[in-house]
């Protein structure tokens, strides 16, 4: 969103801008919310394209939490956590966010000779997770932020100095990558989006257990997640980063 702003203000030549939306049932209510009454708005101010894309299948549009609940768990997709607290493998990223966007440059002419230039925003103190090596053959990976010595803690400012609230993190309902005081803040305050979380886990491991499989988890605890806040249990206080989504891909 700092991005958008700076493109606004004429620091950033980049006119185009995608969100990849992977599902209104799987993406933060609040993060789609801001997209409808900010973002949008904004940039259709600013002369910018905002550009709303979904995952299109032979059979129509599909969503992360689509995909599981309708294969019973058998096609998880998000990186649960095994019983050594370790996380799986995931494909949510890519298939969602990497390959949609994909799709529409690819569309408007990227091909492996007219690489398309692909701006992610990845801040100065990020400056870890910068790695053109990720790109895929149709595209050239940039991150202008860094050029402009943009650290994460100057995003809110920039925001705020255009008149818009700042957004909320991106995220999926059920992503793992969420710490534990954030699923406690769900359980207590959105306890419909805590419960749809839970049903995912739930199928993956009904699937699993069919199949005579060890259970996964949402959280690194080892615990179903409908049973994580139950009166008498203790949760861990602290969650570490070691794991965390680092691809830059949330709110593109």
């Amino acid at each position: 969103m700092a991005a958008l702003v700076l493109a606004a203000q004429g620091r950033l030549d980049f006119r185009t801008f995608l969100f990849a939306n992977v599902g209104a049932d799987s993406e933060n209510p609040a993060t789609l919310h801001y997209f409808e009454q900010y973002a949008a708005p904004f940039a259709a101010a600013h002369g910018l394209d905002l550009i709303e894309l979904h995952r299109e299948t032979k059979n129509g549009t599909e969503t992360i939490r689509q995909r599981i609940i309708r294969s019973n768990g058998s096609r998880q997709t998000i990186p649960v956590f095994l019983t050594n607290g370790k996380p799986g493998s995931r494909v949510c990223t890519k298939e969602f966010k990497i390959l949609v966007t994909g799709a529409w440059l690819k569309a408007h002419g990227a091909t492996a000779d007219n690489r398309a230039t692909v701006a992610m925003g990845i801040s100065l103190d990020e400056i870890g997770r910068a790695n053109e090596s990720k790109a895929m053959p149709y595209e050239r990976l940039v991150y202008p932020l860094l050029d402009l010595k943009v650290r994460r803690a100057d995003c809110p400012r920039i925001i705020r100095s255009a008149g818009l609230p700042v957004p909320p993190k991106s995220s999926c309902d059920f992503c793992p990558m969420r710490k534990i005081p954030e699923w406690q803040a769900m359980h207590e305050h959105d306890p419909e989006r805590f419960a749809r979380a839970c049903e995912v886990e739930d199928t993956i491991n009904a699937n699993l257990a069919a199949k005579g499989k060890r259970p996964v988890f949402l959280t690194r605890t080892g615990r179903p997640l409908r049973e994580l806040f139950k009166a008498g249990v203790q949760v861990p206080l602290f969650d570490t980063d070691d794991e965390a989504c680092d691809s830059g891909w949330c709110w593109t």
